[in-house]
């Protein structure tokens, strides 16, 4: 028997899978704009040593994990350096797979890009359309979220609550201010794709819901990824899959905690970003995943240079 404690519920829970001895497991990725830092790495080692469990207990693991390689950082990113999205984003899997092989991370069954599903996302974008779900306004695409009225079950919250922090940014024209976007218009010279709805590029959300389903199926046995993800993105992903689909998107949530740098929050601001690449070279890949997993994964891990020393004397 395996339990897990299911963000959705708040309780822990025995694990039924979906079909008998099989698990469908969805872990949301890093967006390649750079080397993986140690945030990225928590959920990778995670979320493997939890996949690694279940192929013990002998069921056969689906486990996907996407890549945002298409989204305003990227789009910065390829400003700055004069190259293009797509040369950048390459650049950052082969590193990716190069760090996460080094922390013994087993290499996903699919590592869907978002570049490479834009026919996959239209089409769902389209079918959230023509049921009334969302709409098109100002050359973009919103979700209608008080249509879906569950919004709020993962993160615990009531729309009422939500409302008060909603606001409408400059240049959108949504109905609702909390409404999300599930396609954004083109900017000059940006990175876009034809649609329906005119050229443009996915919201961020869209991505997980669509390639969740085109390699997973409309019900998946587990969703998971950090906890800064449950809100927005996990609510919203629950809200245009399920209302879509008509059916449950995924039933047990697992979220890790955050790392803090010296009981601070890591931010590049702040200067303490810190790549896998930067600790490894001081300290092996392997301290780096016994670090990771010295903690309970849904607590928080403050790192800094003394206490990576004492995982590796230890």
């Amino acid at each position: 028997m395996i339990t897990l404690y299911n963000t959705l519920t708040r309780q822990k829970e025995t694990f039924e899978p979906i079909e008998p001895g099989k698990v469908k497991m969805y872990v949301c990725g890093p967006t390649v704009y750079n080397y993986i830092h140690i945030g990225n790495a928590r959920p990778a080692i995670n979320y493997d040593v939890v996949r690694r469990y279940f192929e013990y207990q002998g069921y056969e693991v689906v486990y996907v994990s996407n890549f945002t390689d298409v989204d305003d950082k990227l789009i910065k990113r390829s400003k700055e350096l004069g190259e293009s999205v797509e040369t950048i984003a390459d650049r950052y899997i082969d590193a990716f797979y190069e760090d996460v092989g080094a922390l013994n991370v087993k290499k996903a069954t699919s590592n869907p890009r978002v570049m490479n599903h834009m026919d996959d996302i239209i089409k769902f974008i389209k079918e959230l359309v023509d049921q009334g779900n969302a709409y098109e306004s100002g050359g973009d695409v919103y979700f209608r979220t008080r249509k879906f009225e569950d919004y709020g079950k993962l993160s615990h919250q009531s729309l009422n609550d939500l409302k008060v922090g909603a606001r409408i940014e400059q240049g959108e024209q949504k109905e609702d201010a909390l409404d999300f976007t599930l396609w954004k218009q083109a900017k000059p010279e940006e990175i876009s794709w034809d649609s329906p709805f005119g050229k443009g590029r996915p919201g961020w959300h869209i991505e997980c819901s669509v390639m969740a389903k085109r390699y997973l199926g409309d019900t998946i046995d587990i969703h998971a990824g950090g906890e800064d993800l449950i809100f927005p993105h996990h609510e919203n992903e629950i809200a245009q899959s399920e209302a879509a689909n008509g059916k449950q998107f995924a039933k047990y949530w697992l979220h890790n905690g955050f790392i803090t740098v010296d009981n601070e929050k890591m931010s590049k601001s702040l200067g303490n970003f810190f790549t896998v690449r930067d600790i490894a070279s001081h300290s092996p890949y392997e301290v780096i995943r016994f670090f990771i997993l010295c903690g309970h994964y849904r607590g928080p891990i403050n790192f800094s240079d003394e206490l990576m020393k004492d995982a590796q004397n230890g």
